[in-house]
């Protein structure tokens, strides 16, 4: 699948290379003595998000979400379970029964990533919106909770930042007070957080208005500020995956090619969209 733009491996790689730690986990990764027999030697994480995560179907392609990309940088021990679908807020995931689904599957040891923020602002939508400082974590915790109660590992991740710039060209959050409440709740509860609100807001800086373009859906029919194609899926894949390092969840051993972007024909897209 193509774009209208031309994204060489060169030009997507050094934005990535701004990623915080993946040249650096590579490396650590290369010098480190082999590890002890590892404590989980099969696990699933399982993803619970919007669309900005969710497999898509070959109808929206180049369309892409980053939990699509984040099994490129995973051990192959590691299988991903993406139950992120389009348009869900925090709320109206677990009102559809989806939560419930995930916590029939979950097992000792496996990994619940849950990253809503997008959708919860919707303040006309009585079915998705949520309150950050009050509904929204009141929803979260309950995710926190199902897992724990299952003896799975409950992960936060503040929502993927959009693509959005004053006219000076500088990057600034869309997502109001959701990250901070996120943030806040991860603390209360000691759970690991992957802060990928900060990290994409800091690389759009880093690359600015035009380079960005080259992470989300701009193509000759279609202007998109908050859909990932291939390149930017991998950008935030490899977040999660680095920040799921970082906080202790997973061993360098159970990460890979994180110095590398995978080609478009990596990816699969599903025959139709998820229901």
């Amino acid at each position: 699948m193509t774009t209208s733009h031309h994204i060489t491996r060169r030009s997507v790689l050094a934005g990535l290379a701004s990623v915080p730690l993946a040249a650096a986990a590579a490396a650590q990764a290369a010098a480190e003595p082999s590890p002890p027999e590892h404590p989980w030697p099969h696990r699933t994480i399982f993803i619970a998000g919007d669309s900005t995560a969710a497999p898509k179907s070959v109808a929206k392609a180049p369309e892409t979400g980053w939990g699509m990309a984040l099994p490129f940088y995973l051990a192959d021990r590691i299988t991903v379970a993406n139950h992120a679908r389009n348009g869900r807020s925090s709320k109206s995931f677990v009102d559809e029964g989806r939560l419930d689904a995930i916590l029939a599957e979950l097992r000792e040891g496996d990994v619940l990533v849950v990253q809503f923020g997008h959708n919860d602002q919707k303040t006309t939508d009585p079915v998705r919106y949520t309150e950050p400082w009050s509904t929204y974590q009141e929803y979260l915790t309950l995710y926190l909770d199902g897992a724990r109660e299952r003896g799975a590992l409950p992960v936060l991740a503040t929502p993927a930042e959009r693509r959005r710039f004053t006219a000076d060209g500088t990057a600034y959050s869309s997502h109001g007070e959701y990250p901070d409440a996120m943030r806040a709740l991860a603390k209360r509860e000691d759970v690991p957080l992957v802060d990928v609100q900060r990290e994409t807001l800091k690389l759009w800086q880093k690359l600015g208005p035009e380079e960005t373009k080259r992470y989300f859906l701009h193509t000759e029919d279609r202007t998109d500020n908050t859909h990932f194609n291939t390149p930017g899926a991998a950008a935030i894949a490899l977040m999660v995956a680095q920040g799921l390092v970082d906080e202790g969840v997973l061993l360098y051993g159970d990460v890979r090619r994180l110095e590398e972007v995978p080609e478009p024909s990596w990816f699969t897209w599903l025959p139709q969209n998820p229901s």
